[in-house]
């Protein structure tokens, strides 16, 4: 039997809530996605254009350091990947986990939460961050 993982970015706990019903659903592991330096509130203001997130997605090769690795990715055959939807796509988080592990081979279906924008072109920008990877469409939840 396939072994699945669910692993989330929440910044609000929209998100978490989803990964918790899926990986319960899925009867996968969970692992939550965090960033070394945690979001504030401050940072996560949309409307301030000198914010930490605003900046992060102003440029499409930034990166955020992760606090903790999975650790042993290769057991698992399916990733079920949750994010919030930022600027229309996935947050830069999400890229710097898929960096960092060899996923070819590996079947991703990426969900994502949003409080109004849909989920526009995440799929297709997480894809180079995951060579090899089979992505399934992605979802709104």
């Amino acid at each position: 039997m396939a072994k699945k993982l669910v692993a989330y970015f929440s910044a609000s706990g929209n998100t978490k809530k989803a990964a918790e019903r899926l990986a319960a659903q899925q009867g996968a592991d969970l692992f939550e996605i965090r960033p070394v330096q945690p979001y504030t509130k401050a940072d996560l203001d949309w409307t301030n254009k000198k914010s930490r997130s605003t900046l992060e997605m102003a440029d499409k090769d930034s990166r955020v350091e992760i606090a903790e690795k999975v650790s042993d990715m290769k057991q698992y055959d399916e990733i079920f990947l949750g994010f919030p939807i930022w600027w229309g796509v996935a947050p830069h988080i999400i890229n710097s986990f898929l960096e960092q592990y060899d996923l070819a081979g590996k079947v991703i279906s990426p969900f994502a939460t949003s409080g109004g924008s849909g989920y526009g072109r995440s799929g297709k920008e997480l894809e180079a961050s995951a060579p090899g990877a089979k992505f399934n469409q992605g979802r709104m939840m």
